[in-house]
């Protein structure tokens, strides 16, 4: 079947990852029915339909997680469904309502949708390595984490992590729904997501990139677990184009202590602030791996790190969020 013949939906279109999916499916060929909030939104909505094959083949819709049933026009008719929209924050004054709740109900709202459409060959989901990570393994250099870990939701609500929870709790109910349901299901689970933004303002990671570069004197003991925006795309769309793509994939592309990333800036960037004292001056944590070997099996090639931050970089300056 050829791009053209194809039909695929992509929620929250107008967000850092689904944004640049919508992208490379248009160049593609595909036909893109794209859900936002706010149709009429020209800030949300402008970037998207400038994109090149947006006027012939981007279709925008209104949907909300939490309203049952609004995706079931959207994905009628749909080969595949690319289910991106989530929350990306880290708190919130009623984390249940704003984090929780549209991340899993908003999943399952989808994929019952998806349920009902006979022409839906398969479904990815957008989740995270914080649906990954957070349990009691000890993370020891001589540890790989692979896709057979799982995040412990109870570990997540004690330490008070909701954007871990949701993330957890919807892939949880979503691979319950998709076995009790038939619905052919991928995951992808990326890390710290950087690279270049296609949107006009920058999103909650890039958000975050930007602190660190605009850092303080010191920086916390801490390491990243670091994917470009364009690798964690690609992974969605081969996941859908490659027949026995299955299960969930680990993205990360590097992790990296805070100091590696500040040495890349600094050596890109030599008249950026570059902090050099650690917090509490205690020794650096030690760097742990992230199993590449199912991404791979993708097709994906990482990008190497320093062309991410370096392209990050260019994108804030383009829009003019920073000045070097």
């Amino acid at each position: 079947m050829s791009g053209a013949e194809k039909v695929v939906c992509v929620t929250g279109a107008s967000g850092y990852i689904a944004s640049w999916v919508v992208k490379i499916l248009l160049q593609r060929g595909y036909t893109v029915k794209a859900t936002v909030r706010d149709p009429n939104d020209r800030k949300k909505t402008e970037f998207l339909l400038a994109l090149d094959g947006a006027k012939e083949r981007l279709q925008l819709f209104k949907a909300s997680l939490l309203e049952e049933g609004c995706f079931d026009s959207v994905v009628d008719g749909c080969q595949g469904v690319f289910h991106i929209a989530s929350p990306v924050f880290f708190t919130a004054n009623d984390p249940q309502s704003e984090i929780v709740d549209p991340a899993v109900k908003g999943t399952l709202n989808v994929l019952r949708s998806c349920a009902k459409v006979p022409s839906i060959k398969r479904v990815i989901i957008t989740s995270s390595m914080a649906s990954v990570m957070f349990n009691r393994k000890p993370v020891t250099p001589d540890v790989v984490v692979d896709e057979t870990w799982f995040s412990d939701p109870v570990l997540c609500k004690e330490e008070k992590l909701w954007y871990h929870l949701s993330k957890t709790l919807a892939e949880e109910a979503a691979w319950k729904f998709a076995e009790e349901c038939g619905i052919d299901l991928v995951a992808i689970n990326p890390g710290f997501v950087i690279g270049p933004f296609i949107q006009p303002t920058p999103t909650f990671s890039v958000e975050g990139f930007l602190k660190l570069v605009n850092g303080t004197q010191t920086f916390p003991d801490g390491i990243y677990r670091m994917v470009d925006v364009r690798d964690v795309a690609h992974a969605h769309i081969q996941a859908f184009e490659t027949p026995a793509a299955s299960g969930k994939y680990c993205l990360v592309g590097r992790v990296a202590h805070y100091s590696e990333v500040f040495k890349i800036l600094h050596k890109l960037y030599p008249s950026l602030h570059r902090p050099e004292i650690f917090e509490d001056d205690k020794p650096l944590v030690p760097v742990y791996k992230i199993s590449q070997d199912k991404a791979k099996s993708l097709g994906i090639s990482f990008t190497p790190l320093e062309v991410s931050i370096g392209d990050t970089i260019e994108s804030l300056k383009e829009k003019g969020f920073l000045t070097v």
